[in-house]
């Protein structure tokens, strides 16, 4: 039977610390996974729900974006997937009963945990200029306070829309829509704090900003790196293949601050092997400094420049540009200042080389531990330098694979969610819905916190996510949402953006992935595309939390009929009725998407075309792929202090809390943990045990401190420490950013610790 939500927040000062694991999954995993579902939804729902999960006559899991394979299992859903499913399938239910007995006052003291675990929204809320509660209210009235309020701009551009990744495709096109039929461009995504990095870099050097490997390619692979990721807890079901490529001979190397249980040993808890022993996933630990990789492949690529043989020619002669000057830039580069930058061994980065001279297949993966510092693009354009100089780019087992964190944030991409739309986006649009969209950049998420402190935007509007939990600088960023005039939120559960609010605020309940979606014109279903570029429907099989939901693109077509006019032309309507209506429209607008009813239609989808991938062809401004030769650049950190990353425990999906462990580091009943490395501790005088203020220091001068945190001794690179967020989001200062893509360097913050008065 599931479980009542907690009525009072958790006691979380005083978090219980052991050895850390050195495996990830297994029996474990499984009884964890079981534990929590039963606890959201009982026994019977967790087993109808669990096994539709990225079945394909099911739904897409709500968490990560990893691809599924081609055989799928009975039980296609990793620990971490099966948490996020019960979150949103739960039978907890937040009813206009719980706003009459909490104010926003009191919302705004809770933790983001409890909050979640309240269970799912039933009922449109709004909260009148003044009032302290929410109170319930029609879809109707709903819609004409969000329309009183665009009405009442200057300009469109005093909006903002913003997305979560878990939108589906079909809204997310009509959300796009939406906003540029109103004339804005200001559609800043979770991407702009994610990926954003890997995008450009990617745009730039091989001329599409999305990974160029299909799950084949891990498969096919004589080296994968994982650099700047933990799959463990971030996306589990990558170790499955990983463990695949391993049988099949690959060998991996792991480059990251901190040591990984899932990478080190994966108990597959689907096979006999998995339950006992497991299986050693990497082979080379690399234990980096934080940031210090764009100088590790740097020195790498000298070291194959200076080895006859290692370059392929005939690839470089025939397929890139840039090369001379970038072998210039490479051959500069030095083992002292390498050693330096990284805090690793000549010898392991020796025996790195070996491992790359004696593979002709090479991957390289990455995450948030490369795409959020203030030099992000360059390292990350670094190593696509270390793929192109041997050919690793275009052919079977190898290439570039950034591992999108969301469900569906590389698809709401590639549907115009996006502040700087492609021009030939722009074009299409105008020609298959006869308005000229708008040409002029708008925000991306940073700016957007910028407008909304300095009364430039007036109204916020997010399509799901949880976007004061998510954005750096805290203070600044709440600060910000309550100078909005109105704040409105299409969610499924509560999260403390709703308590964060502009003068008045909504908050709009949707369908989540698990729900049937019943439209006027029949069950409806959405599709997503992985972080591979597939394709892929989903559809959901629970009876919806509430009748009083609406789905993601009914919301929009009711929005945009209620503020457009019934004279806007575009059939928001039959869009509403009928989502291949949707689908048949973006067919004619997005490439690659030619025929999509019938290929989404296929068993397992469709991939989408990639040109470097598919015929090693290169759109990029030169027509080939850019060698690129930035100067090579590392965090500096004065004496006396540390870089911290801020990183996600085990038992949280982004900014969802689902419990307060971090089983793989040893971490229980708490969060508020900083991991020191031992030797740093002992320098800083800071014992095991003890609690501490962290203070970021950046050249604005101005103090952001996040206080009692407790040091815990963990084997962190040294000068590194890391802490969870979105508890250390206080720390990032909204204009410290990555260059080129302006994504918040979250994984690079200068901290000072100071004894805690709570010591």
């Amino acid at each position: 039977m599931a479980t009542k939500p907690p009525q009072g927040d958790p006691v979380q000062d005083a978090p219980k610390v052991a050895e850390r694991k050195r495996a990830a999954a297994g029996l474990p995993a499984i009884g964890h996974t079981l534990r929590m579902a039963h606890r959201q939804m009982g026994v019977r729902r967790t087993a109808l729900t669990l096994l539709g999960v990225n079945q394909e006559n099911g739904f897409d899991c709500p968490g990560c974006a990893w691809p599924e394979p081609e055989h799928r299992h009975r039980a296609e859903f990793c620990e971490n997937g099966a948490k996020a499913v019960a979150e949103e399938a739960t039978l907890r239910r937040v009813t206009p009963e719980f706003f009459a007995a909490h104010p926003v006052s009191d919302l705004a003291r809770r933790s983001g945990y409890w909050l979640g675990q309240q269970g799912r929204l039933t009922h449109p809320m709004y909260l009148p200029e003044g009032a302290d509660h929410y109170e319930p209210v029609s879809w109707e009235r709903a819609f004409d306070i969000v329309a009183e309020e665009l009405a009442a701009l200057s300009s469109p551009d005093e909006a903002v829309f913003y997305t979560s990744g878990r939108t589906s495709n079909e809204a997310a096109f009509l959300y796009q829509l939406f906003a540029r039929k109103l004339g804005t461009n200001n559609l800043p995504d979770c991407s702009n704090m994610c990926h954003e990095s890997s995008g450009s870099a990617l745009s730039e050097t091989i001329g599409v900003g999305k990974g160029s490997v299909l799950l084949e390619d891990l498969y096919l692979a004589d080296l994968i790196v994982v650099a700047g990721q933990n799959p463990g807890t971030n996306h589990p079901r990558m170790l499955s293949a990983l463990e695949k490529a391993k049988a099949n001979g690959a060998r991996v190397v792991s480059v990251n601050p901190l040591p990984e249980a899932g990478l080190e040993r994966f108990k597959n808890p689907q096979t006999p092997k998995g339950l006992t022993a497991g299986t050693a996933l990497t082979d080379l630990f690399l234990q980096i400094r934080i940031g210090g990789d764009q100088a590790l492949f740097r020195l790498l690529n000298k070291l194959v420049l200076d080895t006859p043989g290692a370059v392929d020619e005939e690839f470089v002669r025939e397929h890139t540009h840039g090369f001379q000057e970038f072998a210039e830039a490479a051959r500069a580069a030095d083992w002292d200042s390498t050693l330096a930058a990284t805090g690793l061994a000549r010898e392991d980065i020796e025996r790195f080389l070996r491992m790359v001279l004696d593979s002709e297949r090479i991957v390289v993966c990455w995450a948030m531990g490369l795409t959020q510092h203030k030099h992000s693009v360059p390292m990350i354009r670094e190593i696509v330098n270390f793929l192109l100089l041997r050919g690793n780019i275009g052919r079977p087992g190898a290439g570039v694979c950034p591992v999108r964190g969301h469900s569906n944030v590389q698809g709401d991409r590639t549907m115009g969610i996006v502040e700087r739309p492609a021009p030939a986006f722009l074009d299409a649009l105008e020609r298959e819905f006869g308005f000229a969209p708008p040409r002029e950049h708008g925000h991306d998420v940073v700016r957007a916190i910028r407008a909304l402190r300095d009364g430039a935007a007036k109204v916020f509007f997010a399509m799901g996510g949880n976007f004061v939990a998510a954005s750096p600088d805290t203070e600044v960023t709440e600060a910000a949402m309550r100078r909005a005039r109105l704040t409105v939120h299409v969610s499924t559960k509560l999260n403390r953006s709703h308590a964060v609010t502009g003068t008045r605020a909504l908050i709009l309940p949707t369908l989540g992935r698990t729900e049937r979606d019943l439209q006027a014109g029949g069950e409806q279903f959405v599709t997503v595309e992985d972080s591979m570029g597939m394709v892929h429907a989903s559809r959901g099989r629970l009876e919806p939390a509430s009748p009083h939901l609406l789905s993601e693109p009914a919301i929009v077509c009711r929005l945009a009929r209620r503020v457009l006019g019934a004279e806007d032309d575009v059939p928001w309507e039959e869009f509403e009725r009928d989502y291949a209506t949707v689908r048949d429209r973006i067919a004619r607008v997005v490439p690659g998407f030619e025929d999509f009813n019938a290929r989404v239609a296929r068993p397992g989808g469709f991939a989408l075309p990639h040109a470097p991938r598919d015929e090693r062809r290169f759109p990029t401004a030169t027509g080939k792929a850019n060698f690129t030769a930035a100067p090579v650049e590392c965090p500096q950190v004065p004496k006396g202090r540390l870089l911290l990353q801020t990183l996600r425990s085990h038992d949280q999906y982004n900014t969802t809390v689902y419990g307060l462990d971090d089983r793989y580091r040893g971490i229980r009943n708490g969060r508020r943990v900083v991991l020191v490395n031992p030797e740093d501790a002992r320098e800083l005088r800071l014992a095991d045990g003890s609690y501490v203020d962290l203070v970021s220091e950046w050249k604005d001068g101005v103090e952001r401190r996040a206080p009692g945190f407790r040091v815990v001794h963990y084997p962190t690179a040294r000068g590194c420490a890391a802490a969870y967020y979105p508890e250390t989001n206080v720390l990032v200062p909204l204009d410290a950013t990555a260059d080129t893509s302006n994504t918040p360097a979250s994984k690079s913050v200068v901290v000072r610790l100071e004894q805690s008065a709570t010591d």
